[in-house]
């Protein structure tokens, strides 16, 4: 399970608004002030996020707590929203480049490019279908595991 502090800020029907703080893994390495990564962290700076998580616990506006995601929604997720559409519009570039050569068009790259940009369309949309179908789909739903400072105790209780 991946956990991230966050704040409460709403709460609602076994749901909850919350915000959490951006981090950057900058500074950890020896890079340090010569990567571009850490310049652009500082242009962009540390930023807030909110979205909305699974409440099971009730917790109310204000309180510090603990979201989590299970860690095999991230995988799938990333391979929805980054491979598919740059797959989506490779193999659109390609059958237009064929599809121009079948036409015998003078050159194939205008109808290459054109085709792969409607490949590239079709696969923001078929990650955006996605995106709707996975918000009502608890595997892809983080959820307010525990108030921030709360200790998971398990008790073992053995019959003697």
């Amino acid at each position: 399970m991946l956990e991230e502090p966050a704040l409460v800020t709403n709460s609602e029907d076994g749901y909850a608004i919350v915000e959490t703080q951006r981090k950057t893994t900058c500074g950890g390495c020896e890079a340090g002030s010569t990567c571009g990564t850490n310049v652009l962290a500082k242009v962009f700076g540390n930023r807030k996020s909110s979205f909305r998580v699974r409440n099971p616990i009730g917790a109310k506006p204000g309180e510090r707590v603990i979201i989590g995601l299970p860690e095999s929604a991230l995988p799938k997720a990333s391979v929805i929203f980054y491979l598919v559409p740059l797959v989506a519009m490779m193999l659109g570039a390609m059958l237009g480049e064929w599809l121009a050569g079948q036409l015998n068009f003078s050159s194939t790259e205008p109808m290459a490019i054109f085709c792969g940009l409607l490949g590239l369309l079709a696969g923001l949309l078929g990650a955006r279908y996605f995106s709707l179908n996975a918000s009502r789909d608890n595997q892809y739903q983080a959820v307010i595991l525990r108030r921030s400072g709360d200790v998971n105790l398990t008790l073992n209780i053995t019959k003697g």
